[in-house]
């Protein structure tokens, strides 16, 4: 991430380097290759993505799977088909994957019913093992929640999500990344959520470092059903606390802080700045809540493993396009038809993710092991500097120290240290403000902020189980 420009007489004068000599040389924060990715969405692909999926009739998770015109059957294999070809595009740079389970419950069959998500991977150059996801579901309901026989055409709901996920997948998969890309299609979340869980488990089963999950979902209309029309703001939600949060960690975070420093929430600052810094007339939203009131998505299967993950949402909902049969009734036009969905809109919040995603795999990871302590004099019980403190990084170059009152949303000062894992910043106190630190590549790509201890760290992958 890269804040915009600081007062840099005043970042100098705050903190004092721990190794003597010059200060080092700062990467560069702007990446004109950011801004040529966001360019790249194009708006006609969305369309033309879309229309084939709406064309689909349904694509309940219920529905037939065996023709090859109608149904999630034929609407699966066809996002299989469009990964196919992409990776013959980039000269096989994605493997294509179809992980499925059998879930039953509430809204399924009492036998169970499988549920596949269509994946592609595009395999990192040198650090494969640490994964950023985009998740999106393809399948699409009616009012009644177990109707798969109706037409559905779940044109923003969410086909709108799986068109930005293809459409992101066409334009990444020309560059190449230290770190791996995941784009997820997934099945089954009306019915349950259960897609997310798919390919949340294949992660874990599969010990991915996932360092984000993205998911899109009610992501193409512009025009809400409370009249206002908004085609320069995108809505992302982002959990709180970590769901695997012990009680000591919980007591820890209680008394330092961090409430509002989980992963999530930091890819989710992360998303925010660097949107708006590479879309022109773009905002991004934070939500402080893991999703709309009540609701959920397919980013909470991340969450409930310790994977940090965020939801985008469009900024009005429109509900009389959402979860309806397709009708007119009093003079209102209810379904979630093509013509609700406004591409050029989805084509920011397409170049929004794309721009994360980019940004993150060509950065290092998150630091681990970040901690800050209070630097008294002689004799004293405290003072009015701060010492941090990580562990270093693979492929980083420097990194970045970043403070924030503790009553801002974002983070506003910051001040690259260079190569080393100690730092002492003069007269900026530890009891005044919140504290993060990010690692930076030598082209000047840098990680999401990991805030100091357990409550905001980048829990990394278990290693795999060996034989013996």
């Amino acid at each position: 991430m890269s804040l915009r420009p600081l007062p840099m007489l005043f970042a100098f004068a705050l903190a004092a380097p721990a190794f003597a000599g010059d200060m080092p040389p700062v990467p560069p924060q702007e990446h004109p290759v950011l801004g040529e990715i966001a360019q790249a969405m194009d708006p006609a692909q969305l369309q033309a993505t879309l229309t084939t999926l709406v064309g689909f009739g349904t694509r309940h998770t219920l529905s037939d799977t065996k023709s090859d015109k109608r149904g999630i059957g034929a609407a699966r294999r066809w996002v299989q088909g469009r990964f196919q070809q992409l990776s013959k595009d980039c000269g096989g740079c994605l493997e294509v994957i179809t992980p499925s389970q059998v879930f039953s419950g509430e809204r399924m069959p009492k036998e169970g019913a499988e549920v596949m998500d269509v994946v592609a991977i595009q395999k990192g150059a040198s650090d494969p093992g640490r994964v950023v996801v985009m998740t999106a579901h393809i399948d699409s309901r009616v009012r009644d929640v177990m109707d798969a026989k109706s037409d559905a055409p779940g044109a923003d709901d969410d086909g709108s999500g799986v068109a930005a996920v293809l459409e992101t997948a066409r334009v990444l998969s020309k560059y190449k990344f230290a770190a791996t890309i995941v784009y997820s299609v997934d099945s089954g979340e009306e019915q349950g959520l259960f897609g997310g869980k798919v390919i949340a488990q294949y992660a874990a089963d599969h010990h991915w470092d996932v360092e984000a999950d993205l998911n899109d979902d009610i992501v193409g209309n512009s025009h809400g059903q409370n009249g206002v029309s908004d085609d320069t703001l995108v809505r992302v939600f982002s959990e709180g606390t970590r769901a695997l949060e012990t009680s000591k960690e919980a007591n820890d975070r209680r008394y330092h802080g961090g409430e509002i420093d989980s992963p999530s929430r930091n890819i989710a600052r992360y998303v925010q700045q660097l949107g708006e810094t590479y879309i022109p007339n773009w905002r991004v939203m934070l939500v402080y809540r893991t999703d709309r009131y009540g609701r959920g998505g397919d980013h909470t299967a991340f969450n409930a493993l310790g994977f940090p993950a965020v939801r985008l949402t469009e900024s009005h909902e429109d509900f009389t396009h959402q979860h309806q049969d397709v009708r007119t009734e009093g003079g209102v036009h209810y379904g979630d038809v093509l013509s609700g969905v406004d591409f050029p809109y989805l084509a920011k919040v397409a170049a929004t993710n794309a721009i994360a995603l980019a940004a993150m795999a060509w950065a290092p990871a998150p630091p681990q092991g970040v901690a800050i302590a209070s630097d008294p004099a002689p004799g004293l019980s405290g003072g009015t500097d701060t010492v941090f403190d990580w562990k270093p990084v693979p492929g980083a170059a420097g990194y970045r120290l970043y403070w924030r009152a503790t009553t801002d949303p974002r983070w506003s000062q910051g001040r690259y240290v260079g190569p080393v894992q100690h730092y002492l910043l003069k007269d900026v106190s530890i009891d005044d403000w919140f504290f993060g630190v990010a690692a930076i590549s030598a082209d000047g790509f840098e990680s999401p902020v990991v805030f100091p201890g357990p409550a905001g760290a980048f829990i990394p992958a278990p290693a795999p189980a060996t034989g013996g």
